[in-house]
């Protein structure tokens, strides 16, 4: 069985240690300037905790090397969308969608597909407002084209199974 396993890329992790490093820096640096017990040293202290956790947070972005979406011939699984395995043949339609910069395909699924986590009336109305799914696969931190993307959902979706391995081939073999 060919199985495709996209990852995410450690630039957010990267991104995030160098946004919170100079806050860092720059609260031991009032620690060591100013008096104990000031006002500046517990805002530094403060600067400190608070942008510290930062750091791990973006160690664990790189070096979290467990797969973000997994593509096989039965369907497609991504880890974002707490969802099971969503079956070629539930997909009716897909479509990319940009929201501030961070790019997501919407998945069009039938009334077999069953969401496990239902979401709040606010959450689905924003969806709804901004014209997502109830299933929509983020692509920002993975290396693929979110049209790209869409176009390989729309033509695995029409096909059928025993030509699928062909169609995976001809999209992720490079």
């Amino acid at each position: 069985m060919t199985e495709i396993k996209l990852y995410n890329r450690p630039f957010k992790g990267l991104k995030i240690i160098a946004l919170t490093i100079p806050f860092v820096a720059f609260g031991i640096w009032t620690i060591i300037e100013k008096p104990v017990g000031s006002t500046d040293y517990i805002m530094a202290w403060l600067c400190i905790c608070f942008f510290g956790l930062g750091i791990p947070v973006g160690l664990y972005q790189i070096f979290d090397r467990r797969p973000q979406i997994i593509i096989n011939e039965t369907g497609i699984w991504d880890r974002t969308t707490k969802q099971d395995l969503i079956k070629w043949e539930q997909i009716e339609d897909a479509y990319p969608l940009d929201i501030y910069k961070q790019k997501f395909v919407c998945l069009d699924l039938d009334d077999t597909f069953e969401i496990k986590k239902k979401l709040y009336k606010w959450a689905a109305k924003i969806n709804e407002n901004i014209g997502a799914q109830k299933v929509n696969l983020l692509l920002s931190q993975l290396k693929i084209d979110e049209h790209t993307m869409t176009k390989f959902i729309k033509t695995m979706s029409k096909t059928e199974r025993e030509n699928r391995t062909a169609v995976i081939r001809k999209y992720f073999d490079n």
